[in-house]
């Protein structure tokens, strides 16, 4: 009686890993589909972010706000899905960011370093941009990320899905 209990979990343990084998082995290697993955590339080096995605107007407007905390190596990716002049803002943001504006071909245009927490300046992108990409202040002078490096992200070049 126990060894056929032993036998019918050992067989849906197998059927499992049969079905979840492949799905992770296709995971594996295929990280440049993982849109929480965003790499910058900066001259010969290439620096990765673990980003969350803001692709929708509740998430652009809340962004980062009341966060205490971020990462070295987090962000935030705001995609508007169309090039277009954007501005953005500190209030109610509690952590000093650099904004990286990037057009849709993943080139960056701008980096705004060290925006001030809880400012309510405007930051514009200075043109027409697809792309923000929020890591804490200091990082892109540290990493020496600056205009014309590159963005690689799943999104870089796709047409927009909206």
């Amino acid at each position: 009686m126990m060894m056929a209990s032993a036998r019918r979990v050992f067989s849906l343990l197998l059927a499992a890993l049969t079905l979840i084998g492949p799905a992770m082995a296709q995971d594996q290697g295929s990280e440049a589909a993982d849109e929480t993955v965003a790499v910058i590339h900066a001259g010969d080096e290439s620096h990765r972010f673990t980003v969350e995605i803001a692709d929708d107007d509740a998430e652009r407007s809340r962004g980062l706000m009341f966060r205490e905390e971020l990462a070295p190596d987090a962000g935030m990716l705001f995609d508007f899905f169309n090039e277009r002049p954007v501005a953005f803002w500190m209030q109610n943001t509690l952590i000093p960011l650099d904004m990286i504006f990037i057009k849709a071909d993943g080139t960056i245009a701008r980096v705004h370093a060290q925006a001030v927490p809880m400012d309510r300046t405007s930051i514009p992108s200075g043109e027409p941009v697809r792309f923000v990409l929020e890591i804490p202040g200091g990082r892109a002078a540290e990493l020496g990320i600056e205009a014309g490096d590159t963005l690689e992200h799943p999104r870089v070049g796709s047409e927009p899905e909206q």
